[in-house]
């Protein structure tokens, strides 16, 4: 699991702090995750094939979170991209894309899929053979979501070796590797543990942006590899976390600690702080495995 991170400030981007967007490489999918100003460019400057993104999730319509989209399916169309392009985010994001369209007389030469959200308890929104994402309804100003990644459990590791001592016919590998007991070219049951092993711990990850403390997410998100999750501003400032809806880097702690994830991944930085230090040195006082977002930063899990 590999995630590139191409902005993660709050607000307005600056001329060395970009707006949130991240990319998410997890199980052979390219995820874009929010759309901030300029994400296009950054995706250039990391080298990011655009044809591999085919999925985009908007967590809320605050410009910092999605400026930077139509840009983007602007590009696509100027790419004579023809692979479909899905893009999941709150209901009226449909009508904000399709009007810019319009009034520019651009319409792409792609397909393009809008799955508008609107349920405020936790939801599948996409599926396939080896990953499944969910939202996290989030506690913001408008109506905002999580996204919560999910790599479905893989085969079982089949042991050749101790599969022919036991005289398994090969026919039945497949069998093994989806975790049954089969029998053997003597007759004999052959339980599945003795001639496989469990495959790898499937990885997850959790985006939470923007949100205030919100201790019923933690049902969701719980023993997740790694929680992203917002923390706008430090405790000393929990007044303005309150009035404007954000969190701390101490609540995120909480919630990391709560979920008993394995990995806090701290963002969504207010500029009032000259050290994004302050933001870990916090969130260590509750839980000690924090990581700091930093523009450019690739994380590999």
């Amino acid at each position: 699991m590999r995630l590139t991170i191409l902005g993660c400030y709050s607000a307005t981007p600056r001329t060395l702090n970009n707006t949130t967007s991240q990319v998410l490489e997890i199980n052979n999918h390219m995820f874009l995750i929010d759309c901030g100003e300029g994400t296009q460019v950054e995706l250039r400057k990391h080298k990011i094939k655009f044809n591999r993104i085919k999925h985009i999730f908007i967590s809320h319509l605050h410009g910092d979170h999605f400026f930077g989209l139509v840009g983007l399916i602007s590009t696509f169309r100027l790419l004579t991209r023809e692979a479909d392009l899905n893009i999941y985010g709150p209901k009226g994001i449909k009508e904000i894309v399709t009007l810019q369209m319009k009034l520019a007389d651009s319409w792409t030469n792609y397909n393009l899929i809008f799955h508008e959200l609107t349920s405020k308890t936790s939801e599948l929104i996409f599926e396939d053979e080896k990953v499944e994402v969910y939202t996290i309804p989030l506690n913001h100003r408008i109506y905002t979501n999580g996204y919560f990644f999910k790599e479905k459990e893989g085969e079982r590791k089949l042991n050749i070796e101790a599969a022919e001592k036991a005289q398994i016919n090969v026919a039945y590998y497949s069998k093994l590797k989806q975790g049954f007991d089969v029998v053997s070219e003597n007759g004999v049951v052959i339980k599945n543990d003795t001639v496989t092993s469990a495959c790898e711990k499937p990885k997850s990850y959790a985006f939470c942006s923007d949100t205030m403390y919100k201790e019923d997410i933690v049902s969701i998100i719980e023993n997740a590899h790694v929680l992203y999750h917002e923390s706008t501003f430090l405790d000393k400032h929990a007044n303005l976390a309150v009035k404007t809806k954000h969190s701390t880097a101490k609540e995120a702690a909480l919630i990391a600690k709560k979920a008993k994830v394995d990995i806090l991944l701290l963002g969504h930085y207010s500029t009032r702080y000259d050290s994004l230090n302050v933001f870990k040195d916090e969130a260590q006082e509750v839980f000690k495995n924090v990581e700091l977002s930093e523009d450019g930063k690739v994380f590999e899990f």
